[in-house]
Protein backbone atom coordinates (compact mmCIF):
# COMPACT_ATOMS: atom_id res chain seq x y z
CA UNK A 1 0.00 0.00 0.00
CA UNK A 2 1.24 3.18 -1.09
CA UNK A 3 1.45 5.71 1.61
CA UNK A 4 0.08 9.10 1.51
CA UNK A 5 2.80 11.66 3.02
CA UNK A 6 2.02 14.53 5.12
CA UNK A 7 2.27 17.20 7.46
CA UNK A 8 0.19 17.73 10.42
CA UNK A 9 -0.12 21.45 11.52
CA UNK A 10 -2.81 22.72 14.12
CA UNK A 11 -3.70 24.00 17.48
CA UNK A 12 -4.08 21.36 19.86
CA UNK A 13 -7.32 20.87 21.53
CA UNK A 14 -8.90 17.88 22.03
CA UNK A 15 -10.91 17.65 18.81
CA UNK A 16 -6.82 18.18 16.92
CA UNK A 17 -5.52 15.72 19.63
CA UNK A 18 -7.69 13.05 18.47
CA UNK A 19 -6.89 13.91 14.74
CA UNK A 20 -3.57 13.11 15.11
CA UNK A 21 -4.31 10.00 17.32
CA UNK A 22 -5.98 8.74 14.26
CA UNK A 23 -3.63 9.99 12.10
CA UNK A 24 -0.53 8.53 14.01
CA UNK A 25 -2.52 4.73 13.95
CA UNK A 26 -3.47 4.81 10.21
CA UNK A 27 -1.26 2.51 8.10
CA UNK A 28 -2.37 5.12 4.93
CA UNK A 29 -0.77 7.95 6.34
CA UNK A 30 3.32 8.86 6.42
CA UNK A 31 3.41 11.62 9.01
CA UNK A 32 6.68 13.40 8.10
CA UNK A 33 6.32 16.60 10.21
CA UNK A 34 4.11 18.02 13.16
CA UNK A 35 3.95 22.04 13.13
CA UNK A 36 2.14 23.98 15.85
CA UNK A 37 -0.67 26.85 15.74
CA UNK A 38 -1.98 29.53 17.46
CA UNK A 39 -5.73 29.36 17.75
CA UNK A 40 -7.36 27.37 20.66
CA UNK A 41 -4.49 28.81 22.90
CA UNK A 42 -1.17 30.57 22.47
CA UNK A 43 1.37 29.12 20.29
CA UNK A 44 3.23 28.52 23.62
CA UNK A 45 0.71 26.19 24.78
CA UNK A 46 -0.34 24.65 21.75
CA UNK A 47 2.96 23.84 21.24
CA UNK A 48 3.44 22.41 24.50
CA UNK A 49 0.37 20.57 24.14
CA UNK A 50 1.57 19.10 20.76
CA UNK A 51 4.51 17.71 22.42
CA UNK A 52 2.93 16.33 25.19
CA UNK A 53 0.23 14.11 22.19
CA UNK A 54 3.37 13.48 20.28
CA UNK A 55 5.17 11.59 23.42
CA UNK A 56 1.76 10.15 23.98
CA UNK A 57 1.78 8.16 21.03
CA UNK A 58 5.71 7.67 20.71
CA UNK A 59 5.38 9.79 17.50
CA UNK A 60 9.19 10.77 16.70
CA UNK A 61 9.02 12.77 13.70
CA UNK A 62 10.43 16.95 13.43
CA UNK A 63 7.85 18.79 15.69
CA UNK A 64 8.33 23.23 15.04
CA UNK A 65 6.89 26.08 16.98
CA UNK A 66 4.70 28.15 14.63
CA UNK A 67 3.67 31.41 14.15
CA UNK A 68 2.78 33.61 17.02
CA UNK A 69 -0.31 35.30 15.52
CA UNK A 70 -2.41 35.42 12.18
CA UNK A 71 -0.67 37.11 9.70
CA UNK A 72 -3.01 40.75 9.88
CA UNK A 73 -6.15 40.25 12.22
CA UNK A 74 -5.21 40.62 16.61
CA UNK A 75 -4.66 36.66 18.71
CA UNK A 76 -7.70 35.39 19.36
CA UNK A 77 -8.29 31.56 21.63
CA UNK A 78 -10.70 29.62 22.83
CA UNK A 79 -10.40 28.74 27.01
CA UNK A 80 -13.99 28.38 27.11
CA UNK A 81 -13.77 25.47 24.78
CA UNK A 82 -10.77 23.84 25.09
CA UNK A 83 -9.45 25.17 28.98
CA UNK A 84 -6.79 26.90 30.31
CA UNK A 85 -4.18 25.02 28.92
CA UNK A 86 -5.99 24.12 25.81
CA UNK A 87 -5.97 20.63 26.35
CA UNK A 88 -7.64 20.35 29.86
CA UNK A 89 -8.90 16.88 31.27
CA UNK A 90 -6.59 13.68 31.73
CA UNK A 91 -2.62 14.46 32.51
CA UNK A 92 -0.22 13.71 29.76
CA UNK A 93 3.44 12.72 29.97
CA UNK A 94 5.96 15.58 29.74
CA UNK A 95 7.59 15.78 26.48
CA UNK A 96 10.74 13.53 25.75
CA UNK A 97 12.23 15.32 23.18
CA UNK A 98 12.77 18.83 21.73
CA UNK A 99 11.56 21.18 19.25
CA UNK A 100 12.79 21.71 16.20
CA UNK A 101 15.16 25.11 16.37
CA UNK A 102 13.88 26.36 12.99
CA UNK A 103 9.97 27.57 12.73
CA UNK A 104 6.94 25.54 11.29
CA UNK A 105 7.16 27.66 7.81
CA UNK A 106 11.27 26.79 7.83
CA UNK A 107 10.54 22.73 8.86
CA UNK A 108 7.26 22.71 6.15
CA UNK A 109 10.10 24.08 3.56
CA UNK A 110 12.17 21.54 4.27
CA UNK A 111 9.78 18.42 4.49
CA UNK A 112 8.16 19.81 1.12
CA UNK A 113 11.56 20.65 -0.80
CA UNK A 114 13.39 17.02 -0.15
CA UNK A 115 10.55 15.36 -0.75
CA UNK A 116 10.54 12.68 -3.37
CA UNK A 117 6.43 12.88 -3.95
CA UNK A 118 3.88 15.75 -3.60
CA UNK A 119 3.29 16.40 0.45
CA UNK A 120 -0.45 16.54 1.49
CA UNK A 121 -0.68 19.23 4.19
CA UNK A 122 -3.31 18.53 6.99
CA UNK A 123 -4.11 21.76 8.91
CA UNK A 124 -6.61 21.23 12.09
CA UNK A 125 -6.45 25.21 13.15
CA UNK A 126 -6.15 28.18 11.74
CA UNK A 127 -4.07 28.07 7.89
CA UNK A 128 -1.84 30.55 9.62
CA UNK A 129 1.38 29.12 8.51
CA UNK A 130 -0.23 27.55 5.79
CA UNK A 131 -0.54 30.57 4.21
CA UNK A 132 2.61 31.87 5.45
CA UNK A 133 4.16 28.88 3.32
CA UNK A 134 3.13 29.90 0.59
CA UNK A 135 3.21 33.43 0.71
CA UNK A 136 7.06 32.99 1.29
CA UNK A 137 7.82 30.05 -0.93
CA UNK A 138 5.23 29.69 -4.04
CA UNK A 139 7.44 27.82 -5.96
CA UNK A 140 6.75 24.78 -3.78
CA UNK A 141 3.01 24.83 -4.16
CA UNK A 142 3.36 21.89 -7.34
CA UNK A 143 5.22 19.96 -4.08
CA UNK A 144 2.20 19.93 -2.66
CA UNK A 145 -0.49 17.46 -3.44
CA UNK A 146 -3.41 18.39 -1.20
CA UNK A 147 -4.51 21.12 1.46
CA UNK A 148 -6.91 18.52 3.82
CA UNK A 149 -8.08 21.54 6.40
CA UNK A 150 -10.97 21.49 9.45
CA UNK A 151 -12.12 25.15 9.02
CA UNK A 152 -15.10 27.47 7.37
CA UNK A 153 -18.81 26.47 6.89
CA UNK A 154 -20.91 26.99 3.71
CA UNK A 155 -24.14 27.74 5.70
CA UNK A 156 -23.65 28.95 9.09
CA UNK A 157 -20.54 29.53 11.79
CA UNK A 158 -20.23 28.45 15.11
CA UNK A 159 -17.85 31.76 16.67
CA UNK A 160 -20.29 34.42 14.83
CA UNK A 161 -23.38 33.59 12.90
CA UNK A 162 -21.41 33.55 9.71
CA UNK A 163 -17.65 31.98 10.60
CA UNK A 164 -16.41 29.37 12.21
CA UNK A 165 -13.37 29.61 14.43
CA UNK A 166 -10.43 28.57 12.71
CA UNK A 167 -11.59 30.73 9.53
CA UNK A 168 -11.98 33.91 11.65
CA UNK A 169 -9.22 33.57 13.18
CA UNK A 170 -6.85 34.25 10.64
CA UNK A 171 -9.39 35.09 7.53
CA UNK A 172 -6.50 36.79 5.44
CA UNK A 173 -4.54 33.12 5.93
CA UNK A 174 -7.81 31.27 4.58
CA UNK A 175 -7.96 33.33 1.82
CA UNK A 176 -4.41 32.87 0.69
CA UNK A 177 -5.16 29.02 0.67
CA UNK A 178 -8.46 28.78 -1.12
CA UNK A 179 -6.81 31.38 -3.87
CA UNK A 180 -3.42 28.97 -4.03
CA UNK A 181 -4.64 26.81 -6.95
CA UNK A 182 -3.81 23.84 -4.93
CA UNK A 183 -6.25 21.69 -4.40
CA UNK A 184 -8.02 21.75 -1.32
CA UNK A 185 -10.83 19.93 0.98
CA UNK A 186 -12.73 21.62 3.26
CA UNK A 187 -13.58 19.94 6.34
CA UNK A 188 -16.27 22.43 7.84
CA UNK A 189 -19.45 22.30 10.21
CA UNK A 190 -21.60 21.14 7.34
CA UNK A 191 -19.98 17.62 8.05
CA UNK A 192 -17.83 18.12 11.14
CA UNK A 193 -21.15 18.63 13.04
CA UNK A 194 -22.67 15.55 11.77
CA UNK A 195 -19.39 13.86 13.28
CA UNK A 196 -21.00 12.83 16.43
CA UNK A 197 -19.19 11.02 19.07
CA UNK A 198 -22.49 10.28 21.48
CA UNK A 199 -21.55 9.23 25.31
CA UNK A 200 -21.80 5.40 24.28
CA UNK A 201 -19.05 5.66 21.92
CA UNK A 202 -16.98 7.01 24.63
CA UNK A 203 -17.56 4.16 26.68
CA UNK A 204 -16.54 1.57 23.47
CA UNK A 205 -13.36 3.64 23.37
CA UNK A 206 -12.70 3.25 26.92
CA UNK A 207 -12.98 -0.52 26.94
CA UNK A 208 -10.32 -0.85 24.63
CA UNK A 209 -8.49 -0.85 27.05
CA UNK A 210 -5.33 0.65 26.46
CA UNK A 211 -3.68 3.97 27.74
CA UNK A 212 -4.45 6.01 24.54
CA UNK A 213 -8.12 5.03 24.74
CA UNK A 214 -8.14 6.02 28.35
CA UNK A 215 -6.90 9.58 27.40
CA UNK A 216 -9.22 9.73 24.30
CA UNK A 217 -12.31 8.92 26.36
CA UNK A 218 -11.74 11.22 28.59
CA UNK A 219 -10.91 13.89 26.49
CA UNK A 220 -13.92 13.32 24.60
CA UNK A 221 -15.93 13.89 28.14
CA UNK A 222 -14.48 16.85 28.54
CA UNK A 223 -14.84 18.02 25.23
CA UNK A 224 -18.90 16.75 25.75
CA UNK A 225 -18.99 19.01 28.77
CA UNK A 226 -18.74 22.35 26.86
CA UNK A 227 -20.58 21.46 24.40
CA UNK A 228 -23.72 19.63 25.99
CA UNK A 229 -24.26 23.07 27.55
CA UNK A 230 -24.91 24.03 24.04
CA UNK A 231 -27.54 21.33 23.35
CA UNK A 232 -25.35 18.97 21.46
CA UNK A 233 -26.48 15.38 21.94
CA UNK A 234 -22.51 14.24 21.81
CA UNK A 235 -19.09 15.98 21.26
CA UNK A 236 -18.72 17.06 17.42
CA UNK A 237 -15.13 15.88 16.55
CA UNK A 238 -14.28 18.49 14.14
CA UNK A 239 -11.00 18.40 13.15
CA UNK A 240 -10.74 14.02 12.60
CA UNK A 241 -12.90 14.47 9.40
CA UNK A 242 -9.71 16.30 8.27
CA UNK A 243 -7.40 13.14 8.40
CA UNK A 244 -10.66 10.41 8.28
CA UNK A 245 -11.22 12.00 4.46
CA UNK A 246 -8.12 10.86 3.28
CA UNK A 247 -8.00 7.52 5.16
CA UNK A 248 -11.39 6.67 4.21
CA UNK A 249 -13.28 8.69 1.89
CA UNK A 250 -15.89 6.78 0.74
CA UNK A 251 -17.37 7.72 4.51
CA UNK A 252 -17.76 11.32 3.15
CA UNK A 253 -20.29 12.76 0.82
CA UNK A 254 -19.05 16.15 -0.91
CA UNK A 255 -19.76 18.76 -3.40
CA UNK A 256 -17.30 21.32 -5.65
CA UNK A 257 -17.87 24.43 -5.48
CA UNK A 258 -15.96 27.59 -5.66
CA UNK A 259 -15.62 29.14 -2.28
CA UNK A 260 -14.36 32.55 -0.87
CA UNK A 261 -13.42 34.20 2.24
CA UNK A 262 -14.85 37.29 3.65
CA UNK A 263 -11.47 39.09 5.06
CA UNK A 264 -13.35 42.30 6.36
CA UNK A 265 -16.78 43.32 7.97
CA UNK A 266 -18.60 44.22 11.48
CA UNK A 267 -20.82 40.61 10.59
CA UNK A 268 -19.63 38.30 8.14
CA UNK A 269 -15.78 38.89 8.46
CA UNK A 270 -14.47 35.05 8.30
CA UNK A 271 -17.17 33.80 6.43
CA UNK A 272 -16.74 31.22 3.63
CA UNK A 273 -19.20 31.88 0.92
CA UNK A 274 -20.05 29.40 -1.67
CA UNK A 275 -21.15 29.85 -4.88
CA UNK A 276 -23.75 27.07 -5.31
CA UNK A 277 -25.44 28.11 -7.99
CA UNK A 278 -22.25 28.56 -10.25
CA UNK A 279 -23.61 32.34 -10.08
CA UNK A 280 -19.84 33.60 -10.92
CA UNK A 281 -19.35 31.18 -13.74
CA UNK A 282 -15.64 30.26 -12.30
CA UNK A 283 -14.27 27.04 -11.88
CA UNK A 284 -14.68 25.28 -8.25
CA UNK A 285 -11.97 25.85 -6.20
CA UNK A 286 -12.69 23.24 -3.26
CA UNK A 287 -13.92 19.81 -2.15
CA UNK A 288 -16.59 20.56 0.54
CA UNK A 289 -17.58 17.51 2.60
CA UNK A 290 -21.31 18.07 3.42
CA UNK A 291 -21.74 14.32 4.79
CA UNK A 292 -21.07 11.66 6.56
CA UNK A 293 -21.62 7.97 7.46
CA UNK A 294 -21.43 8.99 11.20
CA UNK A 295 -20.86 4.88 12.34
CA UNK A 296 -18.75 4.29 9.80
CA UNK A 297 -16.57 7.17 11.39
CA UNK A 298 -17.08 5.74 14.49
CA UNK A 299 -16.32 2.54 13.94
CA UNK A 300 -12.93 4.03 12.73
CA UNK A 301 -12.31 5.61 15.13
CA UNK A 302 -12.77 2.77 17.31
CA UNK A 303 -10.09 0.69 15.03
CA UNK A 304 -7.32 2.60 14.77
CA UNK A 305 -7.28 3.77 18.55
CA UNK A 306 -7.41 -0.17 19.19
CA UNK A 307 -4.02 -0.12 17.50
CA UNK A 308 -2.57 1.65 20.57
CA UNK A 309 -3.06 -1.44 22.32
CA UNK A 310 -0.91 -3.95 19.88
CA UNK A 311 1.97 -1.86 19.05
CA UNK A 312 3.97 0.87 19.63
CA UNK A 313 4.27 3.14 16.18
CA UNK A 314 7.67 5.09 15.87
Amino acid sequence: MKKIPIILDGDPGHDDAIAWVLAAASPELDIRAITSSCGNQTIEKTTYNAQRICTLLHLCVPVAKGRVRPLVSEPMNAPSVHGESGLDGPILPEPDFDLEEMDAVTLMEKIIRKSDEPITIVSTGPLTNVAALLLAHPELKSKIAHISFMGGGVQYGNWTPAAEFNILVDPEAADVVFRSGIPITMAGLDVTEKALIFPEDFERIRTLDNPVAAIVAEWLEFFYLFHRNLGYKGAPLHDAVAVAVLVKPELMESQELFVQVETIGDFCKGATVADFRSILKVSPNAKVLMGIDRQGFVDLLVERIAKYGKERRT
